[in-house]
């Protein structure tokens, strides 16, 4: 046995339930700290409506009213605080959903298996 497979055979795997906390992780730190800094500036979309003159007659969409509308919480003053915590509360969602659609993707793939 060369001292490449002997290192190789020694190496554990990383178990999956520790990468799944990692990007959990950072995905919160992204969405709640960093996401503060991000761009003031208007989107794409609202910068060529701006320029082409038709931003004005835009019309509200029926989730302006929402609670995490323009990426911030309803009743939230401090505007930090307000932008980190929709962040976190849209990243926990996304992840919620992705994780109970791989649940039910592998469920499903380990049945047909045994089939």
């Amino acid at each position: 046995m060369t001292t490449a497979t002997k290192t190789a055979a020694t190496k554990r795997a990383v178990p999956f339930k520790w990468v799944a906390v990692g990007i959990a992780v950072v995905a919160l730190l992204l969405a709640g700290v960093v996401s503060y800094y991000a761009s003031a500036n208007p989107d794409g979309l609202e910068y060529v409506a701006h320029k082409t003159g038709f931003l004005d007659s835009a019309s509200e969409h029926g989730a302006a009213d929402g609670p995490l509308a323009d990426y911030s919480t309803k009743s939230v003053d401090d505007a930090r605080l307000s932008g980190g915590l929709a962040g976190v509360i849209g990243t926990v969602v996304v992840l919620v959903i992705a994780g109970g659609l791989a649940l039910v993707v592998r469920r499903r793939s380990t049945e047909s298996d045994e089939a």
